[in-house]
């Protein structure tokens, strides 16, 4: 039989190990920062614990080995997300970001861009940060409209042999830096004509961390994931090589919806994780609660009912995230749908399984006694963060549908588009 949920010996090692880090460095991150009052402090206090995740090959796990890294499939990546995030969201993110701010060079750059930009990122050693300086303020769902005024607003002007940047961006992941100097690469999205449609002027720079023109005008306060960093920024006449841009003026959505489209498989490892912790809370409390009855609650029907209904959406998360993510390895990155379906059902299907352990706990569960109302704040984020739910993931997945040819088995085989 050729479907097999088995994980490789290989796998299963990873699995232990990321789920042995995750145990030695996560644990008691949501307490560490609790009495900080700023975004900036948190973040600061993660960071020997970002800089553990380094060190035990975490960030070099999600670049290839043909640039250094040590990246088997998005598989096994999925894999070790689910470890760290059962334990803690915030640093993984910080770390999964910047494997985000990444992604356009390893998927996109030339060698020589490769070789050149690379090398801080594939050591284990220190705390490199990149970002992806996608969002801006107002909003970027409508990044491909053609219309004029809209879109993209940051733009990037030839001068001789170099590119000029200019433009505000925010919801960017740890823009600031751990020093508030800025993250050490930024991959920028702007448009080399802003009168011209992005289908011709959307492209994606290459920016190391600038020696001037860029002002970090201060962290968003999140209502979760509060130890990870989420900046605005501005670039003012921000100075590149002319070889800093990847391929050519036109290309940046495809850029774009390429990383984005393989970090959305990803999301459904975060989620599990958050479901993860939410279960095993629930779990333990009705084992042990009998909330002055005769019995531990876990006999009571209800609360079996909740545990149930949980562990079932945590399992169908779980295998969609390993189906779409092995699907888009196989497919060279092709196979999108399975991947957007998943950041859509899991992150939404985590933020219902959060909430009916809180249901399962009773009022306890609202107070910081429990770790499942602060849980369910991180869970909010994901139908809403790396590409919306409603405002860029349901529609990429309406243009699929739209498309001639549209094959609604491809993925379910393991196809590609048109295969």
């Amino acid at each position: 039989m050729a479907i097999d949920f088995t994980l490789s010996p290989e796998q299963r090692e990873l699995q232990l190990h990321a789920r042995k880090i995750a145990g030695e460095v996560l644990g008691g991150v949501r307490e560490a920062v609790a009495g900080l009052a700023t975004p900036e402090e948190r973040f600061a206090a993660t960071r020997p614990r970002y800089r553990d995740l380094v060190r035990a090959g975490l960030l070099r796990k999600q670049v290839p080995p043909p640039f250094g890294g040590t990246m088997t499939s998005l598989l096994d990546l999925a894999l070790v997300a689910e470890e760290l995030w059962a334990v803690d969201p915030d640093v993984p993110l910080s770390l999964f970001s910047t494997g985000l701010g990444l992604m356009p060079l390893l998927m996109f750059g030339t060698p020589e861009q490769q070789e050149r930009l690379l090398p801080p990122f594939v050591g284990d050693e220190g705390e490199p940060l990149a970002a992806l300086a996608f969002s801006e303020p107002g909003g970027s769902a409508n990044f491909q409209s053609a219309c004029p005024g809209t879109g993209i607003g940051t733009v990037a002007r030839r001068d001789g042999d170099e590119w000029v940047i200019s433009g505000e961006k925010q919801f960017l992941p740890h823009a600031s830096g751990w020093d508030g100097e800025g993250a050490d690469l930024y991959a920028v999205a702007a448009r080399t004509d802003p009168d011209g449609p992005p289908q011709e002027s959307l492209a994606v720079f290459l920016v190391p961390r600038p020696k001037q023109g860029l002002t970090v005008l201060g962290s968003m306060e999140t209502v979760g994931h509060r130890a990870a960093l989420v900046s605005r920024v501005r670039f003012d006449e921000v100075r590149v090589p002319a070889g800093n841009i990847l391929g050519a003026p036109g290309d940046g959505i495809r850029i774009l919806e390429t990383a984005f489209s393989a970090t959305a498989g990803l999301v459904g490892a975060f989620s599990v994780g958050v479901m993860r912790a939410a279960f095993q809370t629930v779990l333990d409390f009705a084992r042990t609660e009998r909330r002055g009855g005769a019995v531990p609650v876990i006999e009571h029907q209800n609360v079996g009912t909740l545990l149930a209904d949980m562990k079932a959406r945590l399992e169908a998360c779980r295998y969609l995230t390993w189906k779409a993510c092995d699907h888009f390895d196989k497919t060279g990155g092709r196979g999108t749908e399975l991947s957007l379906a998943t950041k859509v059902f899991a992150s939404e299907t985590a933020v219902q399984v959060v909430y009916d352990g809180m249901r399962a706990v009773g009022a306890e569960a609202y107070t910081t006694a429990r770790p499942l109302a602060g849980l369910l704040l991180d869970a909010l984020a994901y139908p809403l963060f790396d590409g919306g739910n409603v405002g860029v993931r349901r529609p990429q997945l309406q243009r699929l549908f739209a498309e001639p040819g549209y094959d609604q088995l491809a993925a379910a085989e393991g196809r590609a588009p048109g295969e």
